[in-house]
């Protein structure tokens, strides 16, 4: 992994004097746990200069904390303390242009598989199901003026709201993106 580590020069060598663990082999909450025992510092990779872009073989720490459902909604666990919640772009493609999203209301607690906004398209209308439960802790309001930036960047810029989790273990039976992939082939191979 090439990176650069940014900050004071003391607290950068002492970064680099810890063992390294592998993120790929290790499970949700041993991963906060080792993450929590670093201390904070700016990561950078020389490939793309985007800060947090880390490469570890051959993933991203985001595609590593992203999780998809069967319903195509994905959530990301990069926080600790929250998680966004969006749909995929397989079905933002399957969706065709989206004209109207409806948002959950802040502060709003959830169950895992409820619904909490939903996603018009010229096609057609989708609710969005929260693969998790706990509290929405913020929504993505400028889907309200460009409900388009959902084509447009589904996983990233199109998320729909944050949520506080309050059940760390109902991530356990969502798909990485490499069984989501292999199931949305699946899906339109039938």
């Amino acid at each position: 992994m090439a990176a650069v580590i940014a900050g004071s020069g003391a607290a950068a060598a002492k970064l680099l004097q810890r063992p390294v663990h592998s993120l790929a082999r290790c499970s949700r909450q041993q991963y906060l746990r080792l993450r929590a025992q670093q201390a904070p510092a700016t990561v950078r990779s020389f490939t793309s200069g985007r800060r947090g872009s880390v490469v570890h073989r051959g993933k991203s720490i985001t595609a590593l904390e992203k999780k998809y459902t069967e319903d195509h909604e994905w959530i990301d666990i990069s926080s600790p303390e929250s998680a966004s919640i969006g749909i995929s772009t397989y079905a933002a493609k399957a969706l065709g242009d989206v004209v109207y999203v409806e948002l959950p209301t802040v502060d709003t607690e959830v169950n895992k598989g409820d619904a909490i906004g939903a996603v018009e398209s010229v096609k057609s209308a989708s609710d969005i199901m929260t693969p998790v439960g706990g509290t929405i802790i913020e929504v993505n309001s400028v889907l309200e003026e460009k409900p388009g930036t959902i084509n447009k960047s589904p996983e990233g810029d199109g998320w729909l709201a944050k949520i506080k989790v309050t059940d760390t273990t109902e991530l356990e039976g969502l798909m990485d993106a490499e069984a989501y992939r292999a199931f949305t082939e699946e899906v339109e191979d039938k």
